[in-house]
């Protein structure tokens, strides 16, 4: 099921109620309800759990594995405290996601949810559902959307992963947020937040436009401030590249240094915009995949940080 935008999210975003960009130890009880809701949807709830002749057998498996394991890793003969002897494994596994107050340890039982859809729910045998490999894909797909919607920074790919392994996100992106919070940058700012935002809530091609645009602020911004001639409704990210460049932004004696960062700011963001975010998708609309987004707002989130600091040496 696809994630559905509604009033109180737009209004919650109109708002700007998203300071950090992502969490790491603490999991909304809304996340835990909607987790919930996509494993019954696709491994089983309790109404097909009993088939009319008793205990479903490919359910009570499925959801038998992942209670195992856990048990076993955690040292535990019963997940919930409370736990009496004849609970089944679908219950056990639903108050364990609901209840488990660790982070690391909730995420683990995520993950063998997760590996649990692809691995079993997604053959059309279990369950009879001839689009159960698609049903397996989206269901996963959704748990990440989820995942992004609140903010928490884990994604699911075979693993779970932290997303600032992927993005370095305490090494760029707060610093960024912070460099952009004054200086005449607000534009920058919440265009970088936009980036962000729209990445969390899975719109990827919403993601890349703003990190374009808070790239070519950054550099408008900057050149408001010193009186640089530039045009700022007409020139494009790679004239206002050049312009930086002209005016020793990017020292003149680092020239040869940072003709590879001039690649890149040229040909990198812009160029993953222009290709997959900026132009028109033809007959079949072009999937934007969340690796590339994250990739993109990263090197945004640097290139700021570089062009800030650089405006800071030549005062």
């Amino acid at each position: 099921m696809p994630l559905f935008e509604t009033f109180a999210k737009r209004m919650r975003r109109a708002r700007g109620e998203a300071p950090d960009v992502f969490v790491y130890d603490q999991i909304p009880v809304p996340l835990r309800v909607q987790v919930v809701q996509i494993m019954h949807g696709t491994l089983g709830n309790e109404r097909e759990y009993y088939d009319g002749w008793g205990v479903n057998q490919e359910i009570e498996d499925a959801y038998g594995s992942i209670s195992h394991i856990l048990r076993r890793e955690l040292g535990v003969f019963r997940l919930v405290a409370d736990q009496d002897d004849q609970i089944e494994y679908l219950n056990e596994i639903t108050r364990y996601i609901l209840s488990e107050k660790n982070a690391e340890a909730w995420l683990s039982a995520v993950e063998l949810v997760c590996r649990t859809i692809e691995m079993i729910a997604s053959n059309p045998r279990y369950r009879g559902f001839p689009d159960a490999p698609e049903r397996a894909t989206d269901a996963v797909d959704e748990i990440n959307g989820r995942f992004r919607e609140h903010g928490l920074g884990y994604e699911y790919n075979g693993e779970i992963i932290r997303i600032d392994s992927e993005f370095v996100h305490s090494e760029a992106v707060k610093p960024t947020l912070q460099i952009l919070n004054g200086r005449n940058f607000e534009g920058a700012q919440r265009e970088f937040l936009s980036g962000y935002e729209h990445y969390r809530n899975g719109k990827n091609r919403e993601a890349l436009a703003d990190a374009l645009k808070a790239l070519e602020s950054t550099l408008k911004s900057i050149f408001d401030r010193r009186g640089w001639a530039h045009d700022p409704e007409r020139d494009n990210c790679k004239k206002l590249v050049q312009i930086a460049i002209d005016q020793q932004l990017i020292p003149q004696f680092w020239q040869a240094h940072f003709s590879g960062l001039r690649t890149m700011l040229e040909a990198g963001v812009p160029t993953v915009r222009n290709r997959l975010g900026g132009h028109g998708d033809g007959p079949k609309p072009k999937e934007v995949p969340p690796h590339i987004v994250a990739y993109a707002l990263h090197m945004t989130a640097a290139t700021i940080q570089f062009l800030a600091k650089s405006d800071d040496a030549l005062r």
